[in-house]
């Protein structure tokens, strides 16, 4: 796939449309920049955006990826696939941000936990409000690490690339909450040695 030549192809039907890119950009509702990127080539366009984009310029799906136009139509068929895996893709995306908010409101809701304790020095005065609060920072640690790793999708590629390992899932999620909880410790530990 030439993404130079579809960049190019993108941004020739913009102009015979007689649009901007800040124009396309609010009818797509993305932003100006992420226009510029598909044009210059440098990024494709969403899939969940591509049955839209291919609609609006009525170009069909394989025209934009081969970054020419074809002599026929887009068939039904291949209008519904293209629907169907846009609709994939956007469940995909909202299923990441939801989770993403999860983890945010987890990782909050764990550094309030920690602040109050310490603050009020009870973390101090009662061993088992001490190992709340120690395990509060660590759960804000494990969030902070896992954020990225959903954000960016590498937590789903490692998660597919692992899949010949089949532990049941409590052990999984054991598992996953021992390697975070180590690799908490670690940062606070790399942490505690810096002159501040």
């Amino acid at each position: 796939m030439d993404q130079i030549r579809i960049g190019s192809f993108l941004k020739a039907l913009r102009k015979e449309k007689g649009l901007t890119q800040e124009q396309l950009a609010e009818r797509l509702g993305v932003s100006a920049r992420t226009v510029s990127r598909w044009e210059t080539g440098s990024n494709m366009p969403d899939i969940s955006l591509l049955l839209e984009i291919a609609e609006f310029y009525d170009v069909s799906i394989p025209e934009i990826v081969s970054g020419e136009r074809k002599e026929e139509p887009m068939k039904e068929e291949v209008k519904e696939v293209a629907a169907t895996m846009s609709r994939y893709a956007e469940s995909e995306k909202e299923f990441i941000i939801k989770s993403i908010q999860a983890q945010s409101f987890v990782g909050v809701a764990a550094l309030a936990v920690h602040t109050v304790l310490e603050i009020t020095g009870l973390a101090q005065r009662h061993d088992m409000l001490g190992h709340l609060s120690s395990l509060s920072l660590t759960l804000v640690f494990v969030m902070t690490i896992m954020a990225p790793l959903y954000a960016t999708g590498l937590l789903y590629r490692l998660k597919n690339k692992n899949r010949r390992i089949n532990l049941p899932l409590p052990l999984k999620l054991l598992l996953a909450a021992g390697v975070g909880y180590g690799a908490a410790h670690l940062i606070k530990f790399l942490l505690s040695l810096l002159p501040f």
